[in-house]
C-alpha cells in the first residue's frame, strides 16, 4: 500500500473507508463502546394517581369502596407493567372482602407482598428498589399505607415522563 504524496489523492483514512477493510484488527463498533441501559422487555405504563386522593379523598367519598378498587387496579397495573409480576388482582380483592375469615391475616400478607411487587416494578424501571413491605405494613397499621405505596408507585410512573397510562414502555431490568 502506498501513501499519497503531498497534494495528491485523498487522505489515508478516507482511502481506507472507500477500499473497505483489508485485514488486521477492526475497531469496535460505536454501539458496543457506549454502555447504556438496554431494554429487557416491554410492558404497559401505569396510571399516575394523586397519593392524597387515593389515601384519603376517594375512600372517604365512596365510604371505603375505593380502597377495594385501588387494591384491584394497582395489582392489575403492576402485572400489565411487568408480566414477571404475578397477577394477584383477584386474590387481593378477595382477601380484602373475605379477610375476616382468617382474622385479618390474609389481607396483611397480601398487603406486605404488595410492597415486594412494587419494589420489583421499581427495579424493572431501572430505579433503586425503595419500597418495603415491612414499611408498608407498619404504615398500614397507622393508616398511611396507601399513601406510602402510591408514592412509591408514582416513582415508577414518573420514570417514563409524560407517557400516558396504558402505553407500552420499555423495561430496563
Amino acid at each position: 500500500m502506498s501513501y499519497p504524496q503531498q497534494g495528491q489523492g485523498q487522505p489515508y483514512q478516507q482511502q481506507q473507508q472507500q477500499q473497505g477493510y483489508q485485514g488486521g484488527y477492526s475497531p469496535a463498533p460505536a454501539q458496543q463502546q457506549q454502555q447504556q441501559a438496554v431494554a429487557r422487555g416491554a410492558g404497559y405504563n401505569m396510571k399516575r394517581r394523586n397519593p392524597v386522593g387515593a389515601w384519603l379523598g376517594l375512600p372517604m367519598i365512596t365510604l371505603g369502596v375505593y380502597g377495594l378498587v385501588w387494591m384491584f387496579k394497582v395489582h392489575s397495573e403492576l402485572h400489565n407493567y411487568d408480566r414477571r409480576i404475578d397477577d394477584a388482582a383477584t386474590g387481593a380483592l378477595l382477601s380484602m372482602i373475605f379477610g375476616w375469615v382468617t382474622l385479618g391475616i390474609w389481607p396483611l400478607v397480601v398487603w406486605c407482598k404488595l410492597g415486594g411487587r412494587i419494589a420489583q416494578a421499581q427495579r424493572a424501571a431501572g430505579l433503586p428498589a425503595t419500597c418495603s413491605g415491612g414499611m408498608g405494613f407498619l404504615l398500614g397499621i397507622l393508616g398511611f399505607g396507601v399513601l406510602y405505596y402510591q408514592l412509591q408507585l408514582n416513582k415508577v410512573v414518573d420514570r417514563y415522563g409524560e407517557t400516558p397510562a396504558g402505553q407500552q414502555v420499555s423495561l430496563v431490568a
